[in-house]
């Protein structure tokens, strides 16, 4: 059981992680100031293989359509993702990745959104931001080229913990005793890596939501989410915003699997998360307007 005392042991162990401040960017003309506020974003699958039938388009104009009203619901930043991460998933090529991603990047780009595109392919990642993309959401972990891309465009990326070459490509998770200090030797290497690019804007997120094979187990995944969750604000040290996608704990929430997300998003905010990546923006916008007031 979660306690006010667990809480205030992670505090007092990591003080100086809980004060340190992030860096703050424009992303196309827009200031966010994490260290103030967190931002949202929303998610559109153009793959028939995602399991969160709300977000699936699969037409450009549905998935416009979709963009539009998670932006009117509170989304900052909108993530359009044409391959599912789930294992049993068919694999999207470049071309056919560029064919449904390019023609709604466009789109919502014409329309004033921000726009992320997930992919792991340096191809899709130089068609997409040429279109309009201004954010990288990219589950790979073989970077360099990438990085490059991305550098030149002068965008954003979110840098995913992927214990793999890419999301699609993970086993067994090799668990660690202190999963912060893991990541933060990932990420460290990671930011070298983008920053000698020349990428400016960067976020690390831990790869919460990706499926490997030994986090089948409900209880021992959903541990650990919730302790990844919790010690967040150890990351800021790197000192970049930290992004969270929010998981669906389908086995604890049952037909209620869509309040799951807004439950995770207050784990989430009382790590100092900076973005939390959401199916459902309404309800997690809700939740966080709620936590601000106290």
């Amino acid at each position: 059981m979660l306690t006010l005392e667990h809480l205030a042991g992670l505090i007092e162990q990591h003080r100086s992680a809980g004060a340190s401040p992030v860096l703050e960017f424009a992303i196309k003309d827009r200031l966010f100031a994490f260290n103030s506020r967190p931002a949202i974003m929303g998610v559109i699958n153009l793959s028939a293989d995602s399991w969160y039938r709300e977000s699936v388009c699969l037409s450009t104009e549905c998935a416009v359509q979709r963009g539009c009203v998670l932006c009117t619901q509170g989304a900052d930043i909108v993530d359009v993702g044409a391959e599912s991460t789930l294992a049993h998933a068919l694999r999207v090529d470049e071309a056919l990745q560029n064919s449904r991603l390019v023609p709604v990047v466009r789109a919502l780009d014409e329309h004033g959104a921000i726009v992320s595109v997930e992919t792991y392919q340096p191809a899709v990642v130089r068609a997409c931001l040429d279109a309009g993309a201004s954010i990288l959401n990219l589950t790979g972990s073989q970077n360099e080229e990438i990085y490059r891309i991305v550098g030149a465009h002068d965008a954003a990326v979110i840098i995913c913990y992927v214990q793999g070459s890419n999301v699609r490509a993970v086993g067994d998770f090799d668990f660690s005793a202190d999963p912060c200090a893991m990541l933060h030797d990932y990420f460290s290497r990671q930011i070298e890596m983008a920053t000698n690019a020349g990428v400016t804007k960067i976020f690390i997120d831990p790869g919460l939501g990706f499926y490997y094979r030994n986090l089948q187990d409900s209880t021992t995944r959903v541990r650990h989410q919730m302790n990844v969750f919790l010690n967040t604000f150890r990351l800021r040290k790197l000192g970049f915003p930290v992004c969270h996608a929010l998981p669906h704990a389908f086995e604890y929430f049952r037909e209620e699997v869509r309040c799951a997300e807004p439950f995770f998003a207050v784990l989430a905010a009382l790590g100092k998360t900076d973005l939390f990546r959401t199916h459902e923006v309404r309800r997690t916008k809700a939740v966080l307007d709620a936590l601000s007031i106290y």
